[in-house]
């Protein structure tokens, strides 16, 4: 299906995806935010119809969108998880459509010179069979606690519930095909990336 290279962009959670995203886009990546095509999968009519058989009319807002806020209130009680699992069904393949029609998108851009595929859940869900190579980035958990208390007002707490719902650190850094740690200046996250896509062949 692909024609240029497919970097899978994964990490843990505060650890500056999105910083490395940027990163990638000024080498050209074109990067595909499935989270971003997370919120489009919740308003897609039938996506909507679903989910307000599961958990009624309070998942959404007085315009008819979906209620983002009350949906992760219901998915990540750590008292029933299994709502998570009900809500993946459903939006996963919705997910992964969308993120196919963008991979095509970037394959027909000839400002694009690989594609960026951030998805913090690309391997729990199967999507690292459309990556050439997968990246994790990775940072002390301190680190990752102060940025997110700082731009979310999430507690430890609430990192580790939101981690419980993804595979353990360990095992996607063993599945990934790269580890960069951020944990500098965003030069020092630039120069780390440029340094891999010139080992990669990707950027000269």
């Amino acid at each position: 299906m692909n024609r240029k290279p497919v970097i899978g962009l994964i990490g843990g959670i505060g650890a500056g995806k999105t910083a490395a995203g940027r990163c990638l886009a000024a080498r050209g990546g074109f990067v595909i935010d499935a989270d971003k095509l997370g919120h489009v999968a919740l308003d897609v009519p039938d996506v909507k119809r679903q989910l307000v058989a599961l958990w009624g009319e309070r998942v959404l807002n007085p315009d008819g969108t979906a209620n983002r806020r009350t949906i992760a209130g219901i998915v990540f009680d750590p008292k029933c998880p299994v709502e998570l699992a009900s809500l993946e069904a459903i939006v996963f393949p919705v997910i992964g459509g969308l993120a196919d029609a963008e991979i095509q998108k970037a394959v027909a851009d000839p400002a694009a010179r690989f594609v960026v595929l951030d998805a913090a859940v690309l391997l729990e869900v199967g999507w690292g069979d459309r990556c050439d190579r997968v990246l994790y980035i990775d940072a002390p958990r301190e680190l990752r606690e102060r940025r997110l208390a700082g731009r979310s007002g999430w507690t430890p707490a609430d990192l580790t519930a939101r981690e419980a719902a993804q595979w353990p650190a360990d095992v996607k850094k063993a599945r990934a095909d790269a580890v960069v740690v951020n944990d500098g200046t965003p030069d020092e996250l630039q120069a780390k990336l440029d340094t891999l896509l010139t080992g990669w062949g990707w950027m000269t």
